[in-house]
């Protein structure tokens, strides 16, 4: 056991100091940030399609006259709901990583091997459960489902 912390200690000491201001550092922080910034615009992107193809839906059913299709239009929201709730996962999942990459980094912990490598800790399905129950899928997706309902209940 002790060994092991020897050991550790002596890596620590031997690792090189890097510096917030190392183009390596600052590289491998872009690439975390485009990887946040892609998904937070795919999470964008699910809302803006869910609400086109949910109001295509509806007009469809409204010129057939069949009601009882009108219910097709929640598909496309669970759909984008559950898949919004993934694209946000993954975003957490890069943030915490970019945090635990700055955290090293700040503690003087931060190995070469470290650097480009996106890792993240793996904990996709709890982090998509606490997604999908967020402030920015469920109210979304649910208001859509309620107008859904009404527009059958109170148009067709």
């Amino acid at each position: 056991m002790e060994d092991k912390a020897v050991m550790e200690e002596q890596e620590t000491r031997d690792a090189p100091q890097w510096s917030y201001n190392d183009p390596a550092v600052i590289r491998h922080v872009d690439i975390y940030q485009g990887l946040i910034a892609r998904m937070a615009g795919n999470s964008a992107a699910c809302k803006q399609w869910a609400i086109a193809l949910v109001s295509a839906v509806l007009v469809l059913v409204a010129n057939d006259g069949q009601t009882h299709f009108a219910v097709l239009a929640g598909v496309p929201a669970i759909l984008f709901a559950f898949l919004d709730a993934y694209y946000l996962a993954l975003e957490k999942q890069f943030r915490n990583a970019l945090n635990t990459f700055l955290n090293e980094l700040s503690a003087g912990y931060l190995h070469a091997d470290k650097l480009f490598r996106v890792r993240v800790d793996g904990k996709l399905p709890s982090t998509f459960l606490e997604s999908l129950l967020s402030w920015s899928v469920w109210p979304f997706y649910l208001g859509m489902l309620v107008l859904v309902a009404l527009a059958k209940l109170l148009v067709f």
